[in-house]
């Protein structure tokens, strides 16, 4: 029996040293977690056993146990290494169209030739599907996510439909009467005949880009006409002939304010109604969609500022619009979030995807597959997906890696400790044998 004993012991010794030497060998492993072994005494009796003198059977390895402490960050110039601070798993696919997912804490991505973003070993990074323009998630299930594909081509052009402004226009001014009742004399190449004026940048649907400019003209105390030009030639704003000019008539919007200097509109604290142009009437010539439609809006794009009429000097609180020229790609960010957005150079910006995250109720539960990956079991718990930086899901930081969470000093001592364990052992089993050669050598 006592050899039975100390064979277990020498045993459990064993495997204690495995369980060492492994988590040495991966101490630079990225996502690595070091694992534990865990052991228990044999004790077997039966019920005429007199339990008073029984003594155990040894010992045996209940279980090697991982344990998923926080490793630390090492920080790195790629935006596609990514770590998760606190919990979760990156999940991973073989395939584009598989649902044989593994499991990660190894945040090294890469692309691959079709430009997907993979692992080292070609497994494709799981997201979930967001609105290209608002990055808003759609969906966080496990069966819709997706692999995510970094594009390879130019940022194509989206032509202007809105633009935003919000200006104060002087008070103070002295009023430019018309010519006669419903007779412009704004003149947009003679100074003298507007008070202030502003432009903006609009784009086509070929992203070639045209100058919009809006000049004001203060008619009476409290009443302005706001007029515009589109890459010079003057544009009838709310009419549906773009080609018309001052000398027949009239062709801007007109603006009232109120006695606060407040926009004189119906309800209260709300902007003008908006103006539109189209592009209809040959103010294009290098075939871009003619039935372009351009709204100005007197408010900004929130709708947080309006137009003005104070004792000071013209200034314009906002100006915006929401076309964009031809770009390319200039760079891919990842945020705590995870929401990958790719930005190009004409100042665009698409969302990608949202990197998701998985946890389970049991992670000691899952099943180590190599490679630094996991698997499901029924031990784990069914995967359960989320978006980082919510709920019990932790933060992505980009351009970082998790290192492994082995402690080298205390593996170190540890194999002292089982090495003596070791020899222990191989002593009580010498021992036991010189005890047996006794015994057979008594005459």
């Amino acid at each position: 029996m006592s050899f039975n004993i100390a064979l277990s012991g020498l045993s459990a010794s064993q495997k204690d040293l495995d369980v060492t030497a492994n988590n040495i060998a991966n101490v630079k492993t990225t996502g690595f977690k070091q694992s534990r072994a865990e052991f228990a005494d044999v004790y077997a009796a039966s019920i005429f056993s007199n339990n008073r003198t029984k003594v155990g059977d040894g010992a045996l390895t209940s279980m090697v146990a991982q344990q998923f402490s926080q490793g630390t960050l090492e920080f790195t110039e790629n935006a596609l290494d990514m770590a998760i601070k606190g919990n979760g798993f990156f999940a991973t696919a073989p395939t584009l169209a598989s649902q044989d997912l593994s499991y990660t804490r190894a945040g090294n991505f890469k692309l691959n030739r079709d430009n997907f973003i993979v692992d080292n070993e070609g497994n494709y990074l799981q997201t979930f599907p967001v609105d290209r323009r608002s990055g808003s998630t759609s969906s966080v299930a496990l069966s819709t996510m997706e692999a995510v594909r970094i594009p390879d081509v130019a940022g194509a052009p989206s032509q202007t439909s809105n633009v935003y402004t919000a200006f104060n226009v002087d008070a103070r001014l002295t009023e430019i009467q018309e010519t006669a009742p419903g007779v412009s004399n704004f003149d947009p190449s003679q100074a003298s005949t507007y008070h202030s004026s502003t432009s903006t940048t609009v784009y086509d649907s070929l992203g070639e880009s045209h100058v919009v400019n809006l000049y004001f003209v203060k008619r009476e105390a409290n009443e302005w006409d706001v007029y515009a030009t589109f890459d010079g030639q003057e544009v009838n704003l709310n009419t549906a002939d773009p080609s018309a000019t001052s000398a027949a008539g009239f062709t801007g919007t007109r603006v009232t304010f109120d006695a606060s200097g407040n926009p004189d509109v119906t309800p209260p604290n709300v902007s003008f109604p908006p103006v539109d142009f189209d592009l209809s009437a040959g103010l294009l010539g290098n075939g871009a969609d003619t039935n372009q439609n351009i709204q100005v809006h007197f408010q900004n794009e929130a709708g947080t500022a309006v137009p003005t009429q104070y004792a000071s000097n013209f200034e314009v609180t906002s100006l915006a619009q929401d076309g964009t020229t031809v770009g390319r790609l200039t760079r891919v960010e990842v945020d705590a979030s995870g929401l990958v957005a790719a930005s190009y150079s004409n100042g665009d910006t698409q969302y990608l995807g949202r990197v998701a995250l998985v946890n389970f109720a049991n992670e000691q539960g899952l099943q180590q597959n190599g490679s630094t990956k996991w698997k499901e079991t029924l031990d784990s718990g069914d995967a359960i997906a989320g978006e980082a930086n919510s709920g019990v899901y932790g933060t992505i930081e980009s351009s970082a890696l998790e290192n492994s969470n082995v402690n080298l000093t205390q593996e170190l001592v540890d194999m002292i400790i089982a090495q003596k364990n070791f020899q222990a052992n191989s002593r009580a089993l010498e021992v036991n044998s010189q005890l047996q050669t006794t015994i057979l050598q008594v005459r």
